[in-house]
């Protein structure tokens, strides 16, 4: 998909600021819930949405303009938020990408839904699993990390094919 500068350019913006608004938010806001009884650090939907926005940045700018906003997020972070916290989330959100390359990369020739759909689940469970118990050495939260990151993938997708399917009917 070829993007015009702009649309770049906002797309990696918005995605480069959930990486620290996710870290603000569980250093300020600590757990919240996420339906079903569970709970799960307050950044949760900031990274949920992270991972729809790494494909869309993908998607808009390439691989290694995604791996420079991945290092700008965490650099942001270092500066306004808990350091711990941080180096939990670069280390997981640096692992994620690369299970997502790994996944989304093949899987895009098949179309974008269904790379997007299957790289936020392998991304889900490998930031989930890693900032956890990098960031607070327990998996206490996990059943709420992926339920909180799962909601904003399927809403992020819902939107996806509802645009989608409005641009058909429209042409």
């Amino acid at each position: 998909m070829k993007a015009s500068v702009t649309t770049r350019s906002v797309v990696l913006a918005a995605y480069i600021a959930t990486i620290p608004a996710a870290n603000l938010a569980v250093t300020h806001l600590g757990a919240v819930p996420v339906g079903f009884g569970y709970l799960a650090p307050a950044g949760v939907y900031m990274v949920g949405l992270a991972l729809v926005l790494r494909d869309f940045s993908r998607e808009a700018a390439g691989r290694l303009a995604v791996l420079g906003a991945i290092a700008l997020g965490i650099v942001i972070s270092y500066a306004m938020a808990d350091p711990n916290l941080a180096l939990a989330s670069a280390v997981a959100f640096g692992v994620a990408e690369l299970a997502d390359f790994a996944v989304y990369e093949p899987l895009r020739q098949r179309g974008l839904l269904i790379a997007m759909v299957a790289s936020n689940a392998v991304g889900i469970l490998c930031d989930s699993l890693l900032f956890l118990k990098l960031a607070f050495d327990s998996l206490e939260f996990l059943p709420g990390q992926i339920l909180g990151k799962v909601w904003m993938t399927v809403a992020a997708v819902a939107v996806l094919a509802l645009l989608r399917r409005r641009r058909r009917a429209a042409a």
